[in-house]
């Protein structure tokens, strides 16, 4: 019987052992709803950055490619001239070949010659001021168009390294929203808000001239879905609404926060108007001003565009269009 005792006295022993040498299982509590927003508001946050800077590098590359057009429209010209710069080096080439400069120096200054001393000296001095002009004015066509060519291809350069740039950028961007939609629907049971109406915002203020247009505008986009690199008239993100709201007024602005930073005129928060633009910080965000403190902007993917507060986040400043 004490045999018994003492086996199971030695396999309880064994059994304590191997549960204290086993390797902890660390139980991971699922986030709660609030751990979840939390996680999403800063997710939403890095992403519209993220798609901020995807906007510039389209304008930017939009730019190139103007540019690359004017370039090109101007070489064509350039290049006509530069041939026809060559022909005139070429015919003096071919006379000073023929005639040999010597020769015709000394034909110039044949004392039986019909003119006098001082018109043969003129009529040399002019045709070596001619040649001169003409070497220089080659040198001088050849020279812009190497000069706009070198330009041209540089342009061009930057132009494909931003393409690949925004290839790379847009594969981020739709892997970051896939992860933001699994967020939103762990957490509130579905990837985007439900389609808004615009009515909710209430009714405009009456604002005239052409920021009444882009007020009335932003208040017709209040429930419409968030779309990156948007600017309507189904979706928009932020800087593609203030676009589209100011473009039914006439004024052309950039799809891109902070180059509509760029495109418009400082002002403080006590000048303030319906129609400006309110800028957040790191210029990753911008919102139109609609009075009373509020805004309409498209927030993050996910969401509507709304009437809120203005005081979302950290303010950069304000712009007038």
């Amino acid at each position: 019987m004490s045999s018994l005792r003492m086996l199971l006295r030695s396999l309880a022993v064994v059994g304590l052992s191997a549960a204290l040498l086993a390797p902890a299982q660390v139980a991971r509590a699922e986030p709660t709803p609030a751990e979840l927003t939390k996680q999403i508001e800063k997710s939403s946050t890095e992403l519209e950055r993220i798609v901020e800077s995807y906007n510039k590098l389209n304008e930017d590359i939009k730019a190139n490619k103007a540019t690359a057009a004017t370039l090109e429209a101007r070489i064509g010209p350039l290049q006509e001239q530069a041939e026809r710069s060559r022909a005139e080096v070429g015919v003096l080439a071919a006379t000073a070949y023929k005639t040999g400069g010597m020769r015709t120096a000394a034909a110039l200054l044949d004392p039986g010659g019909q003119a006098t001393l001082p018109e043969r000296l003129g009529t040399l001095d002019q045709l070596t001021r001619q040649r001169q002009r003409t070497l220089s004015s080659f040198t001088a066509d050849q020279q812009r168009l190497i000069d706009q060519k070198t330009r041209l291809d540089a342009t061009l350069a930057r132009e494909a390294a931003q393409a690949k740039q925004l290839k790379s950028a847009k594969t981020r961007i739709e892997a970051d929203l896939a992860g933001l939609y699994e967020m939103r629907r762990r957490a509130y049971g579905r990837a985007t808000e439900a389609p808004g109406n615009a009515a909710s915002a209430g009714k405009p203020p009456a604002v005239s001239g052409d920021a009444g247009k882009a007020v009335r505008y932003a208040y017709g986009a209040v429930g419409k879905p968030y779309g990156y690199a948007q600017d309507g008239p189904g979706s928009y993100d932020c800087s593609g609404l203030t676009l589209a709201a100011w473009r039914v007024a006439g004024k052309s602005l950039p799809h891109s926060a902070a180059r509509q930073w760029n495109a418009t005129t400082r002002i403080t928060r006590s000048e303030l108007r319906p129609g400006d633009l309110v800028f957040y910080s790191g210029l990753g965000h911008v919102a139109l001003y609609v009075g009373n403190g509020q805004i309409i902007d498209a927030p993050s993917a996910g969401r509507n565009v709304s009437k809120r507060g203005m005081n979302i986040m950290s303010i950069a400043g304000y712009g007038r269009v």
